[in-house]
């Protein structure tokens, strides 16, 4: 569909005058925000910055770990703050961007009320006790949501602003080539005349750690294949978000049509899934895997899990590994019989010389 500015006028009109008048504001993003949550969050801000003359509070969970992500927090000047860090008795209102209560992904406290909600992840029965939602499941990037607000209520898009809501749609959809609609296009195309393309270089060629490579190396030895799906395992790892970013470098591995990764992070298994398939509904899928373990959630062809409190030792993560891994493998109907290393021994013993 294209962009629903009726739609984002209406809403976002009726969100700005509930919100008036009603003291300090909370911007929550999920846990180790990329750059969609970021981008949404600083749009939100913005809006109410300009409309209402509020200076929002931007917060999240975890840490920005990504190199590109570190990169663009410093380029753009994104003011967030982790919550630990935050009183949240000071905030009477309280929104939510690219995230919904109760999945695990954000570090909000679950007793605590939540008021907006604006997210393109399938709706979750926790945003019923919200009194504004605006949920579009059919968009693949809240940014695009938050563009239509900017747009709808005329408030103006400077470069650096323009830039992150950009470089968010471009990465949430790979270039329009995963998960997009005609308004991500739309205002994908409409974005790129304003992009500082100085500062969209830097952060897409963002200089990263030494152990980053460590992470491809770890990736591809532990990669195993079941019938056309792919697991790894990257154990103990330094920032959560590595698990993605090997999970969608390891789909594009000849036929396979599923990936499934993960790697442990101060105590918690952190999950990526891919697919290609638009027969395998993603979320569903990371739901049915770690029931009873953790929590998860997603799209059509991307989603992301959380196990908590892993007992310390590698023998307790390949236990879940292998705990997972069969679970998906019977949810997607594959076979666990004859299992194949990415690479065979010989080619390991090759890349090690």
């Amino acid at each position: 569909m294209p962009l629903d500015l009726t739609r984002s006028r209406e809403f976002s009109a009726k969100v700005i005058d509930w919100i008036r008048g009603k003291g300090r504001v909370l911007i929550m993003a999920h846990d180790n925000p990329d750059p969609d949550s970021l981008a949404a969050a600083t749009a939100l801000r913005h809006l109410l910055q300009v409309t209402l003359g509020i200076e929002a509070t931007v917060a999240f969970g975890g840490i920005i770990g990504r190199g590109e992500n570190r990169q663009m927090v410093k380029e753009l000047e994104i003011k967030a703050f982790p919550i630990h860090t935050l009183d949240l008795n000071q905030f009477n209102v309280v929104c939510m961007v690219d995230t919904q209560p109760g999945t695990g992904n954000n570090s909000f406290p679950a007793d605590r009320p939540v008021h907006l909600v604006i997210d393109h992840h399938p709706p979750r029965a926790t945003c019923d006790a919200c009194p504004w939602v605006d949920i579009r499941e059919d968009y693949g990037a809240s940014a695009t949501i938050l563009y239509e607000y900017l747009v709808a209520q005329k408030v103006s898009i400077g470069t650096k602003l323009a830039t992150i809501l950009f470089y968010a749609i471009k990465s949430e959809t790979q270039d329009l080539g995963r998960e997009w609609c005609r308004a991500d296009r739309e205002a994908y195309l409409q974005l790129l005349p304003l992009v500082n393309n100085r500062i969209l270089f830097n952060i897409t060629q963002s200089k990263v750690p030494r152990e980053y490579f460590s992470a491809f190396n770890k990736a591809i030895s532990t990669a195993v294949i079941y019938d056309g799906v792919l697991v790894f395992n990257l154990f103990d790892i330094h920032h959560p978000d590595i698990v993605a970013e090997m999970a969608d470098f390891l789909m594009r591995t000849e036929g396979i049509d599923v990936v499934l990764g993960m790697g442990c992070y101060n105590g918690d298994a952190v999950l990526s899934f891919r697919t290609l398939s638009h027969e395998i509904y993603a979320g569903e899928v990371m739901r049915a895997v770690v029931e009873g373990l953790g929590t998860a959630g997603g799209h059509g062809m991307i989603a992301g899990g959380q196990v908590p409190g892993l007992a310390k030792g590698r023998q307790v993560q390949e236990q879940l590994a292998h705990t997972l891994t069969r679970r998906l493998l019977e949810r997607l109907g594959r076979s666990l019989d004859a299992p194949v290393p990415l690479l065979s021994p010989s080619e390991e013993d090759a890349a090690d010389s």
